[in-house]
Order: C-alpha cells, then sequence, then structure tokens
C-alpha cells in the first residue's frame, strides 16, 4: 500500500500507485477544463501532488502547454529572479565494484584507465577549479570498499577545504556518492558538506535491479532509502535525480514527485536539489541499447512541471545538455548549473585525451567556465557563485521557509550580485567584467530594501578595494 510517511522504499515509491496515476493521467490527459483547473491552483506558487502533475504533463493540447511554459517562467522569477548557481564536479575516483550496465565505471570494464586522486593531486585539481573562479563543488567517486572507503572521502573533504591559492577558495563541497549508513553520514555532516545529492537512476523497481545486476547498488531498498538515513543523520540538504532515459520518463517523474513528498512529509523538508540528467554516451555504453530517450521538446515540458509542482527546489542542469537547451531550460526552471566541467579523474589539471577513457560520460557543452559566465551575463543572467546560506546555517526547513515567505530574495540576490563582483576582479577577461558591472548597477538599483541597498553598495565598494568574502 502506498504510504508517503513509511520508511520503506517500496511504500513510498509504490510501484501500483505510480500504475494507477499514469492511468489517470492517460485518461484525463484531454480535460482541459481540469487540467486549466490544475493550473489556475498552481498560480498560488505552492506546489502540485504528483498525480496532478502527471495530468499537466501528460496533456499535447498546445495551448496548455504554452500556459506550462509561462507559468513556469513565471515562478521560476518570482523565487530565484535571474540568479543561476555555478559549480564544477569533481571526480576523485573512478574505480567502483558495481555493476550498473549504463555507466563505464562499472568493475567488469576492462577498457576505462582506472584512477584515484592522491590528496596532492586533489590540491592540484582544486587550484585549477580555484583558478577558474569556482567557489562550489560537487565531489563525485565510484562505489569501492577499499579504494574509496569513507574515510577517503572525509580526508579528501578536508584537503579541499583547506586550499586557499590567491583569492580562490572552495567554500561548499556538495557530495554524491554511494548510499551508506547513517553513521557515515552523520561522519560527512561533521565534515561540513554542503548538500548530499544521490540520484535514483529509475524509481521502477524491477528495472533498477536489470540495470543493476551486482554490487551494493543492486540493493533497491537500500539505495533508495538513503535519503532518509541522510537526514536522519542530520543533513538538512539532500539533492535527488533520475538518469532519464533509462526507464520511461512518465514512470520516473511520478516517482520523483513521489521522492520529494515522501522526504516533505517525513522530515518537514523535501529535497534541496532535484537533478535532470539524461543518458549520454560513454565508454562502453550504447545508449542505443536504452530505448527510452527523451525528445527535447518533451524534456523541456518535465523541466517545466517540475518548476511548476516543487517550486522552491533548486533544479540542476549539468554539461551532459547542449547550450541550446540549456538556454531553453534556465528560463523554465533551472536554477543551477555547471561550467567548465571535466567528467574525468584529474581531467582539470591534465585534460583527458581520448585514448584514456576515464571519463564517465560525454559532455555536450564544453565552454570554459569563463565562456558560460559572459553568456549567462548577455542572457540577463546574474551568475552566483554564493555559499551564504550554507555557511550561515540557513539548510533544510530554515531555507525553505525563507523560500516559501519570499524574503530568500532579500539575501540570494545581494549575496548573488557580490559573488559576482568577486568573480569579475579576480577571473573575468575585460569584456566580461564591463558588461558584468553595468548588470551589477543595474540589479542593485532593483534591490527593494533600502537598508540592503546600501550594505550591498558599501560592500561592492570594498570588494574593488580588494577586500573579499561578504555575505548577508
Amino acid at each position: 500500500m502506498y504510504d508517503s510517511r513509511s520508511r520503506k522504499a517500496e511504500e513510498f515509491i509504490c510501484h501500483e500507485e505510480i500504475l494507477e496515476t499514469l492511468d489517470y493521467a492517460e485518461k484525463n490527459k484531454d480535460d482541459l477544463e481540469l487540467i486549466n483547473g490544475i493550473l489556475d491552483k498552481a498560480e498560488d506558487c505552492k506546489g502540485l501532488g504528483y498525480r496532478d502533475a502527471m495530468v499537466v504533463l501528460a496533456c499535447e493540447d498546445p495551448e496548455v502547454q504554452q500556459r506550462i511554459f509561462a507559468l513556469a517562467r513565471e515562478i521560476k522569477e518570482k523565487f530565484y529572479s535571474n540568479r543561476i548557481v555555478m559549480f564544477a564536479p569533481l571526480y576523485l575516483s573512478n574505480y567502483c565494484i558495481n555493476g550498473c550496465t549504463y555507466c563505464p565505471y562499472h568493475g567488469k570494464n576492462k577498457n576505462i584507465r582506472r584512477k584515484k586522486l592522491s590528496q596532492d593531486e586533489i590540491r592540484e585539481e582544486v587550484i585549477a577549479l580555484q583558478d577558474m573562479g569556482h567557489k562550489r563543488l560537487a565531489i563525485e567517486a565510484g562505489e569501492h570498499p577499499t579504494l574509496n572507503p569513507i574515510e577517503y572521502i572525509l580526508e579528501s573533504i578536508k584537503t579541499i577545504y583547506s586550499i586557499h591559492h590567491k583569492n580562490g577558495d572552495i567554500r561548499r563541497v556538495n557530495v554524491n556518492i554511494a548510499a551508506t549508513t547513517v553513521e557515515n553520514y552523520k561522519k560527512l555532516k561533521d565534515a561540513g558538506i554542503g548538500t548530499y545529492i544521490l540520484f535514483q537512476e529509475t524509481y521502477h523497481k524491477e528495472d533498477y535491479e536489470k540495470l543493476h545486476p551486482s554490487g551494493p547498488k543492486s540493493d533497491y531498498a537500500y539505495h533508495t532509502e538513503a535519503m532518509d538515513r541522510a537526514m536522519e543523520a542530520g543533513i538538512d540538504d539532500v539533492g535527488c535525480g533520475v538518469l532519464f532515459g533509462l526507464e520511461n520518463y512518465k514512470y520516473d517523474f511520478v516517482g520523483l514527485l513521489m521522492h520529494a513528498q515522501h522526504l516533505e512529509d517525513t522530515f518537514g523538508c523535501g529535497p534541496h536539489t532535484i537533478s535532470v540528467p539524461r543518458i549520454r554516451p560513454a565508454d562502453d555504453i550504447d545508449v542505443e541499447e536504452f530505448d527510452n530517450a527523451v525528445p527535447d521538446d518533451v524534456f523541456k515540458r518535465i523541466v517545466a512541471v517540475l518548476r511548476i509542482a516543487v517550486p522552491y527546489t533548486g533544479m540542476i542542469m549539468s554539461t551532459r545538455e547542449s547550450k541550446k537547451t540549456r538556454e531553453e531550460c534556465l528560463a523554465l526552471g533551472i536554477s543551477q548549473i555547471s561550467g567548465g566541467s571535466r567528467t574525468s579523474v584529474g581531467g582539470y589539471v591534465e585534460e583527458e585525451k581520448e585514448e584514456d577513457n576515464s571519463a564517465q560520460f560525454d559532455v555536450s557543452d564544453k565552454r570554459t567556465l569563463g565562456e558560460v559566465v559572459s553568456w549567462l551575463i548577455d542572457l540577463g543572467y546574474v551568475p552566483s557563485f554564493c555559499t551564504a546560506c550554507y555557511r550561515e546555517g540557513r539548510t533544510g526547513d530554515r531555507f525553505m521557509s525563507l523560500v516559501k515567505s519570499g524574503q530568500i530574495a532579500n539575501i540570494c540576490q545581494p549575496n548573488a550580485l557580490m559573488t559576482l563582483k568577486e568573480y569579475l576582479e579576480d577571473y573575468a577577461d575585460g569584456e566580461t567584467k564591463k558588461k558584468g558591472e553595468k548588470l551589477i548597477e543595474e540589479r542593485v538599483a532593483m534591490i527593494p530594501n533600502e537598508k540592503v541597498k546600501d550594505i550591498v553598495m558599501e560592500h561592492l565598494n570594498e570588494l574593488d578595494r580588494g577586500a573579499r568574502d561578504f555575505r548577508l
């Protein structure tokens, strides 16, 4: 039976309930009165349940789809304004004992060049990332009990936070590693991580087990219940996601919203972020083996309906997607993107050669961070390197309460502008700096609170004089 508050995976992600939801959506996808009523309700910006969201996603009516896009843009602007948070992945090790059929790290792949970074090599990678201007990282590692134990991850986090190079430092380390124990999540919490990220890949249990034939990740329940253990351990911010293309996207769309509902109902706070990766080519992986490809037009609708359904949740898009797709989806709900990413171990210091075969997946958007920042400014967005909420303890339900009340706008926009100013002073070329400062000037004038505006202007002047790291 479906129970959103259950701690059992097969009850809070209920196969029968998902099938009933999909059937309901199929039967009602042409009921425009019903669907417009759902969208009327969504205009209150309080989100949608998985069943209503699925009906909206299933509707093929062109006018309804235009309304979906317009509402998604409106909600995105209301809660996130024009800020886009920047981050980069840092791959520590590609040693892995799992048998995931869609990932080149799988234990039986003999083609891939295996590598694990030493602490000295991590320092070199971090300095390279700092020299780009990054302040926020997401560390990644394959699952291996002896080569990538929790002690290695904890030591790596400590190393990353310890490195201060010129004006560069990493202020937030998010962690994307395999499902683990409450005890280990407590250790990650104590190490000062930001968000714990774990992709479900697919919520379809039977297909999940086929896709994960061996290794610890093959345990569907243990993997699916990982966020519960993380939050039980005190990690307020968790990040969910599925790999679109593995399973029918409608099934995983419902499962993803069920998971978000479960976390909200059980812990009083849903996921901090939702990621929307699509499967990409990689060594030893033929994407044509997976016949659930999500076309671009459907993908944009998924992003838009997710934004409507979970208006307070950050949404992440990586360099898996092309410049064109990222640009279209930024307006529809994406609030965080990576820039200048490398998906190979050690790829920031020494660019990967094709014959090395050590990347986890092919990157579509190969631009540098500087090029991405310049592009965002041209589009009218404020590239944000802010990590203030995490460092000020505004996480979990404390962060969500600020978002839901609308008060976060008085914090995030000023912090975004100040961190952009830092980036422009330390890393930008002349043209980017000129247009970035013009954008900052325009946006400071729009800050509604005069006291906040005065503080920001004072800090911007101090940044001009060489001071760094201001935050509200």
